[in-house]
């Protein structure tokens, strides 16, 4: 075991379900939308939250959000209802790392649970000086954490393809 002031070591690769992170947070009035729903911003930041976790337990160290990729909503958030945020990296590469986020609503009255929202978030590590550094490689041991993986891999390839199109369009 590491001394505590000592730096993580990055190169050993750390299994993905090392990353899990959860998050639960009661909400309350302060939380809410015009509508009377939870707003949406208070989700995603519950899902950069748990997403930062995750992330800091991969690597071991300082993290930023460099993106969140996608954000779904599938049915909204009721006041008084326990939000849970379970989020997990998905996959690791030189500085970056994909975190996915789901999140489901509680009603403590019934217990009843329902998925609300998947989120996927690029988190990146950072030195002390701010600028990136590397994370371990992740360790997938179920054939989820694969699927999960393999799916993170080919966001990753399309939003590099895209930010390749849009210079080349720019360029013209």
């Amino acid at each position: 075991m590491a001394a505590p002031d000592s730096e993580p070591d990055s190169t050993k690769p750390k299994p993905a379900a090392e990353s899990e992170s959860i998050l639960v947070r009661w909400m309350g009035l302060g939380d809410a939308n015009s509508g009377g729903f939870v707003h949406g911003g208070v989700v995603m930041r519950l899902c950069d939250e748990a997403a930062g976790i995750a992330a800091v337990r991969h690597c071991g160290g300082r993290v930023v959000t460099a993106a969140m990729d996608r954000m779904t909503f599938e049915r909204p958030v009721n006041i008084a209802e326990l939000v849970t945020c379970r989020a997990k990296v998905n996959a690791a590469w030189n500085t970056s790392m994909e975190v996915g986020v789901q999140v489901e609503a509680e009603n403590p009255s019934t217990g009843a649970i329902q998925h609300t929202s998947t989120a996927y978030l690029t988190m990146v590590a950072i030195d002390g000086d701010g600028r990136p550094t590397p994370v371990p490689e992740l360790l997938t041991e179920s054939e989820d954490e694969v699927r999960r993986q393999r799916e993170a891999e080919l966001r990753r390839e399309n939003r590099l393809a895209e930010r390749d199109q849009i210079l080349e369009s720019r360029a013209d």
